[in-house]
């Protein structure tokens, strides 16, 4: 391991993520160690500069820890990953992503010791025989929503839906086969998807771009952004970056694929 272990945590309840950094920076086999408060914040530092390892809280709201490894794993050097959690109905799915521990909290230093261990022998192996270089590649940000109805859990893709309309801390996703509540604020749910083809137009509306069939005007003057599903209200101020991003689409070939 050489100089030590560069580690990520990442945990949305400051109290646990602070104490899991606390132990992590007085063990003696790290050498450093960064925090992240959700899944989007873990994937930006993952993205700028690599850890070794993600000790990573399961039970997170947008992005689950779950859901986080499995886009890490597509990397072509993902890091290593412990989970820490305070419920122990997820050790089947974690070990099956790969994760090599699974600590319980409230964390005990003794197990955390176990883990690093862990962590150190498959960081060694990694470094003994090293990768292939590739290309590194950045993983799709919540390519699905999970949704709850009736006591089960669906999961609508992000190419089904037209706009995602806000409610407080929920969204509606809008789709062929109906409107979907799933709670996260429509914000958050901006900065998973504005780069794959969604656009904010309104306070209360994200749009998928290629979802668009025309730009009507309303009845008073203002904008609408028609789709098949129903018509999106557009501010005026974004119906200039609007219209220029969907001439842009236009000249890629990319509207009208979910007309």
């Amino acid at each position: 391991m050489g100089a030590g272990l560069r580690v990520l945590a990442v945990d949305d309840v400051r109290a646990a993520l602070d104490e899991l950094c606390r132990l992590l920076r007085a063990a003696p086999e790290v050498a450093e160690v960064r925090a992240a408060g959700d899944a989007l914040g873990a994937l930006r530092s993952i993205q700028a500069d690599p850890p070794d390892a993600v000790f990573l809280d399961i039970s997170m709201p947008g992005l689950s820890g779950l859901e986080l490894a499995s886009l890490l794993a597509r990397l072509s050097e993902p890091p290593v990953i412990v989970f820490v959690t305070a419920h122990e109905g997820h050790a089947v799915s974690a070990f099956g992503i790969g994760a090599v521990d699974y600590l319980l909290k409230p964390v005990r230093a003794e197990r955390l010791a176990d883990a690093l261990a862990r962590v150190g022998r498959m960081v060694a192996t990694r470094t003994a025989v090293p990768a292939p270089r590739t290309e590194p590649s950045t993983p799709d940000t919540m390519p699905a929503l999970p949704v709850e109805a009736e006591g089960r859990t669906r999961y609508v893709r992000r190419g089904e839906v037209r706009f995602a309309e806000a409610h407080g801390d929920y969204v509606r996703l809008h789709t062929p086969t109906g409107a979907h509540p799933v709670r996260i604020p429509i914000s958050r749910l901006q900065e998973y998807w504005e780069d794959f083809g969604f656009s904010r137009v309104h306070r209360g509306y994200l749009l998928a771009l290629d979802a668009v069939r025309e730009l009507r005007s309303d009845s008073v003057g203002g904008m609408l952004a028609h789709t098949d599903v129903g018509d999106v209200p557009v501010s005026r101020r974004c119906v200039r970056p609007l219209r220029e991003r969907l001439l842009l689409a236009a000249r890629r070939g990319e509207l009208g694929r979910r007309a």
